[in-house]
């Protein structure tokens, strides 16, 4: 398999998946979200709780 066809069926992009990974290391209580659309993640939500103690 060729390195374009490749591309074509891997529908997470480097900087896609840069993202997501930093916003998953910030998160230290709550939630990420990802919105997929066609197969292909658009957009990217942080919902994240801070605990009073």
């Amino acid at each position: 398999m060729t390195e374009k066809m490749n591309k074509k069926e891997d529908p997470i992009v480097k900087e896609t998946l840069d993202k997501l990974l930093k916003v998953i290391n910030e998160v230290h209580f709550g939630t990420v979200t990802l919105i997929i659309q066609e197969g292909k993640i658009v957009q990217i939500e942080k919902n994240e709780k801070i605990r009073l103690r």
